[in-house]
């Protein structure tokens, strides 16, 4: 005998199906959908087909928008290029209020593991933004792992003869943080990594 009626253990499938949702948090959230009101339910819903239809990507740098053009690249400045992973790191950089540059948002990194070559993320979009002569840094910040690392290396490599400066960012000990309860793998590349004072 199911534990559910269809529709809430449809519902639950659902919700279980997100990144980071086990089945007892789609439980919980399909618990919460029946305590909606129809009208909140119907907002619930629309909202999820308004994100479907309405968000796209930037022809310029691969970010979320409602537009041909993303309001980053129709407004910064084009002379500095931040690469990254995917759009929710572009969202994590804008939190600080610091980069006063663009992005170019790879939608993946290199993983031969998984199948995943240069050609299958936006690297040739990358290269292409880099012709005109108007770049002069690109910052990849892309994850600190091996992915990550593999990916910085390979585009640093493809942009260091178009006279464009390459930078990565700083990786080591997080701010505020002691350095008894510091990982391995962190506390040796902070040493790799350490800056002249």
């Amino acid at each position: 005998m199911e534990i559910f009626i269809e529709p809430i253990g449809k519902l639950i499938n659902e919700f279980s199906k997100l990144p980071g949702v086990g089945k007892k948090t789609a439980q919980r959230y399909a618990y919460k959908v029946i305590d909606m009101s129809e009208s909140e339910a119907r907002a619930f819903a629309d909202a999820i087909l308004g994100v479907k239809r309405k968000v796209k990507y930037c022809k310029t740098c691969g970010n979320f928008t409602e537009e041909e053009t993303c309001a980053i690249c129709r407004t910064r400045d084009h002379s500095i290029v931040c690469v990254v992973k995917e759009p929710k790191d572009v969202a994590a950089i804008e939190k600080l209020h610091e980069f006063k540059g663009v992005y170019h948002v790879l939608h993946g990194v290199i993983d031969p593991l998984s199948g995943i070559g240069p050609n299958d993320i936006r690297i040739r979009e990358l290269l292409a933004r880099l012709q005109d002569g108007n770049v002069k840094e690109v910052i990849v910040a892309t994850n600190p792992d091996v992915s990550g690392d593999a990916t910085a290396m390979y585009i640093a490599k493809l942009i260091k003869p178009l006279d464009v400066t390459v930078t990565r960012l700083a990786h080591g000990i997080p701010i505020g943080s002691e350095i008894e309860y510091t990982d391995d793998v962190t506390l040796a590349r902070a040493f790799v990594e350490r800056n002249k004072m």
